[in-house]
């Protein structure tokens, strides 16, 4: 794994990149929000209304255009991680020379579910050379899961996270 200059690996400064992006963009929407404290286990981001009676968090994953199934990193934790005011914010920087995110505003719901069926059909499917997979606590989220489990995917094919595309209205106001 690279390091920048100051001796940090890249993935801290993609991913610091990635909650800076999306605290920017919530400020641009008017919202009120903040960076969670370092070692909060499950927000990144705190969102409040104006009134301050409406809360929630936002888990930021940020991936930097790189790989071959264009996903994010996840844990096993994460398809049991289901609240009303918790959303993830997958952003994804195509590149790092030309850095104009997509974001995928979505649910902490239909993560989980998505996580927990798509990760079962992977291990359902035969391995390299036929072998039986094992398990183990890594989950991909991908906005095309035929990569990994072919016709068995469906619903969640090329196009099944369009909805929340660039999907802010998503997160209370």
């Amino acid at each position: 794994m690279s390091s920048s200059p100051l001796g940090i690996k890249h993935a801290t400064m993609i991913g610091a990149a990635g909650e800076y992006y999306v605290l920017a963009r919530l400020s641009l929407l008017g919202k009120i929000a903040a960076q969670a404290p370092r070692g909060v286990p499950n927000a990144d981001i705190v969102l409040s209304s104006v009134g301050g009676d409406r809360l929630c968090a936002v888990q930021v994953k940020t991936r930097r255009g790189e790989g071959t199934d264009h996903g994010w990193h996840m844990g096993k934790k994460h398809e049991t991680l289901i609240a009303d005011g918790l959303f993830y914010a997958f952003v994804d920087f195509v590149s790092t020379e030309r850095p104009a995110p997509v974001t995928y505003i979505v649910p902490s719901a239909v993560v989980a579910h998505v996580l927990e069926v798509m990760h079962r059909t992977w291990l359902s499917r035969p391995g390299k050379n036929g072998h039986q997979r094992k398990d183990s606590d890594f989950r991909r989220f991908m906005p095309d899961f035929t990569i990994n489990c072919g016709e068995q995917a469906a619903p969640y094919t090329l196009g099944w996270l369009d909805p929340y595309k660039e999907a802010w209205h998503r997160l209370p106001s």
